[in-house]
């Protein structure tokens, strides 16, 4: 017995060391004291998830943590490092389905209570509920927590139907430009935090956006990311502090838009708020909806002789379309010659408001829409006389066209009658009522002061009387040449004087060239035009007798015409009697006009900008091409002039509202929008820097240039 009873334990130990350690099982560690607290835990909702656990086992650095999400939960494939707020050194993030693994770079003791925050990347189920949210660790086993979710309320989510989406072209499979807002925030703007912005497909969006395609208030953000059919901006110190926003993703952001047949909207989620945008709807290709044709109108005129000054009446019905506040309706003339130079906003109205700006390129006039302006689909423009729009030259049928948000309307054919306003010799005009007295300018003057052929040349006008009075900057006097005669693009103010100071403003129209003055005319009294050789005007290159013709803004019909030798003898002027008194009224030297506090100021070969007094770098100094164009860097027009401007080695593109001026570098073609211009030089890339004609860039987008003798530089302002 004793034997046997020995034996036993002999055979049991035996047994024991040749038995798997898991026949003597002990209790597996696991995590414990789980909390999980969303920030926003209703259905639907961008969340940021707080997770608190302790570990029973010591965690080495490169063990890992892993959180599951359960079915329901959206958890965004792209979530890195940035998105872990941990109390411990996270070497790594990454996501697989809805598990995120995050590897550890320490060593963690038994025992430690970690956190772990999710700043971004978590979507909440569209139901609610209670849902199980699993944790685990490389050495201890899966604990869950519940999490409940519950149905949406308004202190999370802002209000459906919030704000508009605006696209520029509704036709499916397009590539075009979003306006997204403006949307009324709950809170204020942040900088350095991030706004998601969520398309409807993933199919909308390229990978990669640049910065310089999207704007936030009209400000370029600090960074962009593009995941699935999220975009993340990242809000600039420009925006901080802001409680409404409005997005612009420009065309070169490259968003397509979805297929047609169904309604759609844009979610912008902001500090744990998600705002959803009005529906919109997306049109078949070749839809006449897409860009359809209101019914015609009519045009009224007050004078409908060809070439006379005259003012313009039409209305329109765009049907569905609305013209909205701070958008624009685009008139397009028959021609470019029936626009001046200048465009003041107080001689238009639209529905009898006075527009906000007025600008012009080719035979195009936008009128944008004040800000207190009622949306309508009916139509109405007023031109006034002073706007100084006039008749085509060429007796005929024409017509208008105006454009609301893509859909254009083309009004009823009008007709021109007779011969034009601009003839070669002056004829008497009668006096009716509302038309200025004609003056008598029998012996009015017009010289050069080089006769050569070929050569640069100065011009020297003298004008007897005005019949009409010129108000200074609004008012102008309009030089017109004769072919044969080379007129340079753009003619700097300080090389034109009128009555012995610097033009206010010089616009050149093909071969017309139109100065502002600094003062004011009375009606009655005469000027002396002084056109210096620095303008760049050059005579024919052919010896002949050449007419040079002067007309105002504020009288019908030519002032005088001049004949002027080119080559030949100067034929023989007006004889001027002796005057008992001065022939000009003498006009006491006025001051340069004052420099508006908006300006931007440069100086040619100069590398800098100054602005409201302060003196900023600019990477290239503008310079004179062919004598006679400015040319800056594309820097001047983001910097100085706060434009949307995105430019590389090959393209410029100049932005103000719809308006959009592009340029190739090396080519001497812009557009603006989808019409075609030829530059007097082209674009030109030094070190890296495009460098623009910036008289191209100011006309065509409303703005005004002027020249400070007292600093010697060229200023910018609106």
């Amino acid at each position: 017995m004793e034997k046997s009873k020995k034996a036993l334990p002999i055979m049991l130990a035996t047994a024991l060391a040749t038995t798997p350690f898991v026949i003597a099982p002990q209790s597996a560690s696991a995590i414990t004291d789980i909390s999980i607290d969303p920030d926003d835990d209703e259905e639907g909702a961008d969340s940021k998830y707080t997770i608190d656990f302790t570990i029973e086992k010591a965690l080495d650095s490169g063990d890992k943590i892993y959180i599951t999400f359960p079915k329901g939960f959206d958890v965004d494939s792209s979530m890195d490092e940035d998105d872990i707020d941990a109390d411990f050194e996270v070497k790594s993030v990454s996501v697989s389905g809805r598990e995120i693994t995050i590897k550890v770079d320490e060593e963690l003791s038994k025992g430690s209570d970690l956190r772990i925050k999710i700043t971004d990347g978590i979507t909440n189920p569209d139901k609610k509920g209670t849902y199980s949210i699993d944790i685990s660790t490389s050495a201890e086993s899966e604990e869950s927590e519940d999490v409940k979710i519950t149905s949406g309320s308004s202190s999370s989510k802002g209000s459906s139907d919030d704000y508009s989406v605006d696209i520029d072209d509704k036709t499916e499979k397009k590539e075009t430009e979003y306006e997204i807002g403006p949307i009324k925030l709950k809170d204020k703007l942040t900088k350095g935090d991030y706004i998601t912005v969520t398309f409807p497909s993933s199919d909308m969006l390229p990978s990669k956006i640049s910065k310089d395609d999207i704007d936030i208030n009209e400000y370029t953000p600090d960074s962009v990311s593009v995941s699935g059919k999220k975009v993340e901006i990242k809000v600039p110190s420009k925006a901080d502090g802001k409680k409404e926003l409005t997005l612009k993703f420009y065309k070169s952001a490259r968003i397509t838009n979805p297929s047609a047949g169904d309604k759609y909207t844009i979610d912008v989620k902001w500090d744990g708020t998600t705002y959803t945008s009005k529906k919109f709807d997306i049109k078949k290709s070749g839809s006449s909806s897409s860009s359809s044709t209101a019914s015609d109108f009519t045009v009224s005129l007050s004078d409908s002789s060809a070439g006379a000054r005259t003012s313009f009446s039409f209305e329109a019905d765009f049907g569905k379309t609305e013209l909205k506040a701070d958008s624009d309706v685009i008139i397009e003339f028959p021609s470019s010659g029936m626009i001046p130079g200048y465009l003041n906003p107080d001689d238009f109205k639209i529905n009898g408001k006075t527009p906000k700006r007025v600008g012009f390129a080719g035979n195009s006039i936008a009128l944008t829409a004040p800000s207190n302006f009622s949306s309508s689909k009916n139509v109405k423009v007023d031109i006034d006389y002073n706007a100084w729009i006039t008749n085509p030259k060429a007796a005929g049928d024409y017509t208008l066209k105006m454009t609301v948000d893509g859909k254009t309307a083309t009004s009823k054919t009008f007709r021109i009658n007779g011969a034009g306003a601009v003839t070669p010799t002056p004829t008497p005009t009668p006096t009716t009522p509302g038309t200025p007295a004609p003056a008598n300018n029998s012996t009015a003057t017009i010289t050069l002061t080089n006769t050569a052929v070929g050569k640069q040349t100065g011009v020297n006008i003298a004008v007897k009387a005005f019949g009409a009075p010129l108000v200074k900057q609004r008012d102008f006097i309009e030089v017109v040449f004769p072919v044969g005669y080379k007129v340079p693009a753009y003619i700097a103010p300080a090389s034109v004087s009128v009555n012995g100071v610097a033009a206010s403003f010089v616009a050149v129209r093909g071969q017309n060239v139109l100065v502002y003055p600094a003062q004011d005319i009375a009606a009655g009294t005469g000027a002396n035009i002084v056109i210096g050789a620095a303008a760049n005007i050059v005579n024919p290159a052919a010896k002949n007798t050449y007419t040079i013709n002067v007309f105002s803004s504020e009288e019908k019909g030519l002032l005088f015409g001049r004949a002027v030798g080119v080559g030949v003898p100067q034929p023989a002027q007006p004889a001027q009697p002796a005057p008992q008194q001065p022939q000009q009224p003498q006009q006491p030297q006025q001051p340069q006009t004052a420099v508006p506090a908006n300006a931007a100021l440069f100086k040619v070969n100069n590398k800098s900008f100054t602005l409201h007094g302060k003196v900023y770098p600019l990477q290239e100094a503008p310079y004179l091409a062919n004598g006679n164009t400015t040319m800056v860097p594309a820097q001047f027009f983001k910097e100085a002039m706060a434009l949307t401007t995105q430019w590389n080695n090959q393209t410029v593109a100049i932005i103000k509202g719809r308006t959009v001026v592009r340029f190739t570098v090396d080519s001497n073609k812009a557009y603006v929008g989808s019409q075609e211009f030829t530059l007097p030089a082209p674009v030109a890339l030094k070190n890296g820097m495009p460098m623009v004609p910036i008289r191209f860039v100011t006309d065509n987008l409303g703005y005004k240039v002027g020249w400070d003798a007292k600093t010697s530089s060229v200023f910018v302002y609106q």
